[in-house]
């Protein structure tokens, strides 16, 4: 992985990161001896997210950020249609927010979080 941004004319595909999914999952190990339910709910979660890692693709093109599932499209953000964003808990980057003209939406970091924002602040540069 380079340091310099990518071409804004190129689409970028972020490569998945595991270590959420799998961090949660290795929690719930532990956590089923002395809270059974708890360590269930967090393992089936931990499964959850490890599914939509493997399903789901991001794709930064030069206009908006594009949600795929396998060929499908899911789901367009323009990014002429976002107002702010920003990933939470950067030691260990766990949740990507932004906020569009009209929602709001959260996501677990579920790709390569360096390569995420370096397509952020060159697609979207962060307002001061």
């Amino acid at each position: 992985m380079t340091s310099t941004p990518p071409s804004l004319s190129t689409p970028v595909v972020l490569v998945p990161s595991y270590n959420l999914p799998l961090a949660l999952v290795g929690l719930a190990i532990p956590t089923v001896l002395f809270l059974p339910w708890v360590g269930l709910v967090i393992a089936l979660f931990g499964v959850f997210l490890l599914y939509q890692t493997v399903s789901l693709q991001l794709h930064f093109t030069p206009t908006a950020l594009d949600i795929y599932r396998g060929e499908t499209l899911l789901r367009r953000f323009p990014y002429s249609d976002w107002l702010t964003w920003r990933i939470f808990w950067q030691p260990v980057p766990i949740l990507f927010y932004f906020r569009e003209v009209k929602s709001i939406h959260f996501l677990p970091i579920l790709f390569d979080p360096k390569m995420l924002q370096v397509c952020l602040e060159s697609r979207i540069p962060p307002k001061a």
